[in-house]
């Protein structure tokens, strides 16, 4: 395996990806490498990915490195820490069978992650989800006992230009197969119109997907600047101790914004801002459902999404794999022909009643998220 490539070279890899083109070598130091990072390095088609750290620390199986072996991406894993100063942005570098060169010179060695080396560590992985379940079980009993007042107290929020009551609202992050999961849906958006939340970078895949966002939440990090200036209304989720940097940015920007200060993650107070405000229904893209997602995260904050989901879960549809709900290919095509066919009267009746169809959507959003439930 041999690669070249300019470097772009960031500690923080969602920071790196808004700056990385195509055929470019990210190096980056990110332990247990998540899918919505490895996601998007893939889809900025880059050459190749050095790692400072371990992509699959082996606390717990997770898809990330995966995404970037299958599509043939090489990512050359474990290098150490030294690698990230002797690599600046601009660099060509030489990557061959792990070892990364520059002007003829070695700067390191690591191991290249194949699909044989990847299998082994997922079994490795796998046999200490108990021990990681644990911990988070511990660590969520912790955070119930000091912040009860999640579940239980109407939270303060913001008031909004945008009017939320009796609306959808479709909570938009930019996790793996979110851009597909967010164009399986597009006749949901059209059809009833919901309320468009964008969490920092998912406002970004909102708007490349044709959407403009009604409001965007985050710490403003991994948000272009062109999502910023959409005309949406910014709200700026800070520190539990009220320290906002991303209200630095946004003033830099003359962009008006408020302040919302929140325990856990920027997706957990989007949704609290949408129930509080009176949504009838969440749908959310790209959000953190399943086991392997929490843990993915390894911090404490993520005991609040836990939480956040038992407040709000009975308005809570994960829009999440709806895609592969939806049959695909010729014989697939002629079999819906047919039946639309037969149907048509039908069809007709309920695209023309607005009630009709709104509850049909509800149902199936609803009909969706329990069939994607078994499979956890």
């Amino acid at each position: 395996m041999r690669v070249q490539g300019r470097a772009r070279v960031d500690r923080r890899t969602k920071n790196l990806i808004h700056r990385i083109g195509p055929g470019e070598i990210a190096v980056i130091s990110h332990a247990d490498l998540d899918a919505p990072c490895s996601g998007a390095l893939a889809s900025r088609r880059v050459a190749a990915v050095i790692n400072a750290r371990r992509s699959l620390s082996g606390r717990f199986p997770h898809p990330g490195p995966g995404l970037l072996v299958r599509k043939g991406i090489p990512l050359v894993d474990e290098v150490g820490d030294y690698i990230m100063q002797q690599v600046r942005d601009g660099d060509l570098l030489e990557i061959a069978d792990g070892a990364i060169y520059r002007n003829g010179t070695l700067l390191g060695k690591g191991q290249v992650l194949t699909e044989i080396a990847l299998a082994a560590q997922l079994a490795t992985a796998r046999l200490n989800v108990s021990v990681e379940l644990a911990r988070f079980v511990e660590n969520t009993m912790s955070f119930v006992t000091g912040e009860q007042a999640l579940l239980l107290d109407p939270a303060q929020m913001p008031p909004l230009r945008t009017k939320i009551q009796g609306r959808h609202c479709l909570v938009v992050v930019r996790g793996a197969e979110a851009a597909q999961d967010l164009r399986a849906i597009r006749s949901y958006i059209d059809t009833l119109r919901p309320v468009l939340i964008g969490v920092d970078g998912g406002a970004d895949l909102l708007m490349e997907e044709g959407h403009r966002p009604h409001v965007i939440i985050g710490d403003m990090d991994s948000v272009s600047d062109q999502a910023l200036s959409c005309g949406a209304e910014l709200i700026v989720h800070a520190y539990p101790d009220g320290s906002a940097p991303g209200k630095e940015r946004l003033d830099r920007l003359g962009l008006a914004s408020v302040v919302l200060s929140g325990r856990g993650t920027s997706e957990d107070v989007a949704m609290l801002l949408a129930y509080e405000h009176g949504a009838e229904l969440i749908a959310a893209v790209g959000t953190h459902f399943s086991l392997t997602e929490f843990l993915e995260k390894a911090r404490g904050g993520m005991s609040s999404t836990f939480l956040v989901r038992l407040k709000v879960g009975s308005i809570l549809v994960d829009a999440k794999g709806i895609s592969r709900l939806y049959p695909t290919g010729e014989s697939a095509r002629f079999l819906i022909y047919i039946s639309a066919s037969a149907g048509v009267l039908a069809l007709v009746l309920i695209v023309a009643n607005a009630n009709v169809r709104a509850t049909l959507e509800l149902w199936l959003m609803r009909l969706m998220y329990f069939l994607g439930s078994l499979h956890f």
